[in-house]
């Protein structure tokens, strides 16, 4: 039987389903937007329920895109024969501060974890595979995080896309191991960019 009303405990059930939040935050978070006034607590429903109408992703690199199509695989002055790999959208904003990059990129939507029951199947490895011919790709940057599972993931694609003739790079250390790209800061991220490598 739960403690609170119907309609209070759903909202922390929904909000304890949020990644981060446990089930003390989530209570936390559902009694700050009962205090809230009305007009706030509406204004963030809204901003959620227009994201999700509006915003979906990209049919070639799936990041976040309004339309089909993200503003960086339209934009015609990229470099469209270099792809940066990263694991999640956000990440490419990271690589978009250092000011070093003008290729495309291709979100994975996430990093290999067998301890998650992910593997390659739930990843968009497919859909990077059959980008490589078609777009004239020449080199693929591996940029995926420095940790267990980024290592790991960089590990499989490389095996794959080497022996299709392309230059395959990592990114350089100069990230902390165990670190999320999101968090590096524009002139380490820029330096690993610089000193990528070939993977063997």
């Amino acid at each position: 039987m739960s403690v609170y009303a119907g309609p209070v405990q759903d909202l922390i059930d929904e909000l304890g389903r949020l990644p981060g939040v446990g089930p003390k935050s989530a209570q936390r978070i559902a009694f700050h937007l009962l205090k809230l006034p009305a007009a706030d607590a509406l204004r963030l429903a809204s901003a959620i329920a227009v994201v999700k109408e509006r915003v979906a992703f990209c049919a070639t690199c799936f990041n976040i895109a309004e339309g089909d199509r993200c503003g960086i695989c339209a934009d015609e002055r990229r470099d469209a024969h270099v792809v940066c790999v990263v694991e999640e959208p956000r990440d490419i904003v990271a690589v978009e501060k250092t000011g070093e990059y003008r290729g495309r990129y291709h979100v994975l939507q996430g990093a290999i974890s067998p301890i998650e029951g992910i593997g390659p199947e739930q990843l968009r490895v497919a859909e990077l595979l059959a980008r490589i011919e078609p777009e004239g790709i020449e080199e693929v940057i591996l940029c995926t995080n420095p940790n267990i599972e980024g290592e790991a993931t960089a590990m499989y694609l490389g095996r794959l896309l080497k022996p299709l003739g392309i230059r395959v790079t990592r990114i350089a250390s100069g990230l902390p191991v165990g670190g999320d790209l999101e968090y590096a800061d524009e002139l380490t991220l820029g330096r690993a960019l610089e000193g990528r490598r070939d993977v063997d």
